[in-house]
């Protein structure tokens, strides 16, 4: 339940004074451990009752009594299931981890005696007095406390598991009552023996129960190390750590421990058996396992060896579902989730035939690049379904720190693999269909650059002996199928880049809008609606006008959004009692939507000089885009409005110095431009405009207005212009 540290002088302080305790506190019952008044150590709470104790702790004083169990094994223990003497403790920190359960950092206070349970729901609380120590001050006192000091750097040389650090701790304690409490809390000795240290108040009578402790416990090892040195060279390796074993287990039991840790051990040993893991992950969780078993359960290293193991033992490394190598079911797949894609559509068909012909063929790294609403997130999961593949997806939006992709280092507090290890564990298999959504959207901060971290993950030359900074041994990702995703390819680093083999996923014309509108969208949100084909049904005249009026974009989200506006509002109808066949024209739709959103641009009916019509793209499509020329008198200034980028005022100003070069070919008068000002204006003025296309649109404007002869209205253009004219 806890991870024990011993007191030390440099402990920080609690909150509180232990004088200025009430006579009444919520007692938190604690299973396999005594806390010893200025001791400092962490509290894993896990039972509802225990998180709503402590909930209700912070949000008063912080000040809680902590009491051992008589028997471990009670889930719920009662007021007679306590020992009566316990310590009155402070919660100093809190923190609430993913499983659920809540980890606090208490303090130690004072010895306390609790004399009447005041409250049993939702948690217990009692009313207490605080013991005082008692002392005489002599010979004996003094003695007993240079004893305890010897006996216990003895006892730190023999055992492998203190650290030294714990003898210039307890050579700096002044205190003899402190000095007891610090040793008995590091002794392997069983709860009880604890409890009787904790409730001797003369630390006379403490100091001697503690020394008897210490003189069994170097006895113990002093006789393990002569046993030891006499046998270690008449056995072999397999014998002498079988011998081991049974002796540390004889020890253990003497003591009364150690029979559940032994047992989690050799669960942790069969499960690394059954793993199956490369020799490099074997070696690493065989001498964390031997680690561990050398550990106390309260030592703070404990729960931090158990996780590395069991994330080492349940990552799949030789676990792999079956690709379904069969091309025509996997065609059909695709074809019943999409419509049309046909170049992303034949390159997983390719890699699945390539795939049947070379078994240990290594993943390929795709990369759908398109418009938001076009389906490539969910194309990676009909690809995941054609394979017969486990489907992962992670959003790399927003990702800043590089330990989201390689994890954190074990020497953190709190430390996690990354969320690509995470992910092949959460799969249960190591070749998954890897989803990472969004990587043009990556950060880079002070905490390290993520692209720079996916280029190992991305490349299938070095993918095979991925190294997570939790784990510390290679994973071999190279089966694993990687595909990204992003809106555009500008803010994608190049060298990340170059490892994917990019697939562009355009937007979707109007005439392609309807039939995935009829196949996909209109069923999809008629069952989400509780409707039938009985009770609603659309013209494609209908969904043609929801996609040209109300809609532009390139992908579908907002058609289906506005599909399902109208489902809504015939399930209204349908729930309030009409009855008979809804069927949506083109007529109904602004009754059910509104007035139109969006007029598309026309050309002009008429010609007009000055005027000339360009084509542009957008984020949603093609479009046409007029360019305005006009002339008035000046000394041959230019004016360009409508918000247009460098780009295009460069081709303005190509197109004007192409004509004046030109003014004698072109029948305009040669001192005009000595008369006038121009002005080119682009409509739509709000909306910001740049390219390299629009340079022939802007000069065809320019003569237009100059020779004054109108462009043909239904001609549209597009191109660059030189001063060459070409």
């Amino acid at each position: 339940m806890s991870q024990q540290q011993p007191p030390d002088e440099t402990a920080v302080a609690p909150s509180v004074e232990a004088a200025q305790l009430p006579k009444a506190l919520p007692v938190l019952p604690i299973k396999d451990f005594v806390v010893f008044p200025g001791m400092i150590l962490p509290v894993i709470v896990a039972k509802d009752r225990d998180i709503k104790l402590v909930d209700h702790v912070l949000v008063k004083d912080r000040l809680l009594v902590l009491a051992v169990q008589k028997d471990p094994q009670l889930e719920v223990p009662r007021p007679s299931d306590l020992f009566l003497f316990g310590v009155a403790a402070v919660v100093m920190k809190m923190l609430k981890f993913p499983d659920n359960t809540t980890r606090i950092l208490v303090q130690g206070i004072a010895r306390i005696e609790l004399t009447k349970f005041t409250q049993t729901e939702p948690f217990l609380m009692a009313e207490f007095q605080k013991r005082e120590e008692t002392s005489t001050p002599g010979m004996e006192l003094e003695a007993l406390f240079k004893n305890a000091q010897n006996l216990f750097q003895k006892l730190v040389g023999l055992a492998p598991n203190m650290p030294d650090e714990l003898k210039v701790i307890a050579m700096n304690i002044k205190d003899p009552g402190r000095l007891a409490d610090m040793i008995c809390a590091n002794l392997n000795v069983s709860i009880v023996e604890r409890q009787k240290v904790l409730e001797a108040l003369d630390i006379k009578t403490r100091l001697e129960r503690v020394l008897g402790l210490l003189t069994r416990e170097v006895e113990v090892l002093e006789l393990s190390g002569k046993i030891q040195s006499q046998v270690q060279s008449q056995m072999g390796k397999t014998q002498r750590e079988y011998y081991l074993r049974e002796q540390l287990k004889a020890i253990q039991k003497e003591l009364g421990e150690g029979d559940e840790q032994s047992a989690e051990i050799e669960e942790l040993r069969a499960k690394i058996k059954e793993a199956k893991m490369p020799p490099e992950a074997l070696k690493e969780a065989e001498r964390e396992l031997d680690r561990l078993s050398r550990m106390h359960p309260s030592a703070a290293e404990y729960t931090v060896s158990r996780t590395y193991i069991d994330w080492l033992v349940t990552l799949p490394w030789s676990k792999a579902t079956q690709d379904n190598l069969d091309i025509k079911r996997a065609h059909e797949i695709l074809e019943e989730d999409h419509y049309d894609l046909q170049k992303v559509k034949e390159r997983i068909l390719e890699y699945l035939s390539v795939r049947k012909l070379k078994a240990d063929m290594k993943g390929p790294i795709l990369c759908f690049v398109g418009p938001p609403g076009v389906g490539k997130t969910s194309l990676g999961k009909s690809i995941a379904r054609a394979l017969g593949r486990k489907f992962i997806r992670m959003s790399l939006g927003g990702v800043r720190d590089e330990a989201e992709i390689r994890g954190h280092r074990r020497t953190y507090v709190g430390a996690l693999p990354g969320r690509i290890i995470q992910g092949i564990r959460t799969a249960g298999s190591n070749n998954p269909v890897f989803m990472l959504d969004e990587v043009d959207k990556l950060g880079s901060d002070f905490r390290g650059d993520p692209s720079s971290a996916l280029l190992e993950v991305l490349d299938p030359e070095q993918n095979f002996s991925f190294s997570d900074h939790y784990l510390d041994v290679p994973f071999d990702l190279s089966k694993v199928m990687f595909i990204t995703t992003a809106n555009i390819l500008d803010t994608i680093p190049p060298p990340l880049r170059d490892r994917m083999e990019v697939l562009e996923l355009p937007g979707y014309t109007e005439e392609e809008k309807l039939s995935i509108a009829k196949k996909y969208l209109v069923p999809k949100q008629r069952e989400a609606h509780g409707l039938t084909d009985k009770q609603i049904e659309f013209e494609d005249a209908a969904l043609q006008r929801v996609a040209a009026d109300y809609t532009r974009e390139a992908g579908l989200r907002n058609l289906e959004r506005e599909i399902a506006n109208i489902c809504r509002k015939v399930a209204r109808k349908v729930a309030e009692g009409a009855k008979g066949h809804h069927k949506i024209t083109a007529k109904d739709v602004p009754v059910f939507l509104g007035p139109i959103k969006f007029f598309p641009e026309v050309a002009e009916r008429t010609a007009i000089p000055g005027v000339a019509t360009g084509l542009a793209w957008t984020a949603v499509g093609g479009d046409i885009l007029f360019i305005e020329s006009t002339q008035m008198p000046g000394s041959g200034k230019l004016m360009l409005t409508g918000s247009l980028g460098d780009v295009m005022k460069e081709s303005a100003e190509a197109a004007v110095s192409f004509i004046r070069s030109r003014m004698k070919h072109f029948g305009i008068p040669e001192d005009l431009f000595k008369k006038i000002d121009l002005h080119i204006h682009v409509p739509s003025g709000a909306i910001p405009k740049d390219g390299p296309s629009a340079g022939v649109t802007i000069c065809m404007s320019l003569l237009s207005l100059l020779t004054n002869r109108p462009v043909r209205p239904d001609v549209a253009m597009t191109g660059e212009i030189t001063l060459r004219g070409a």
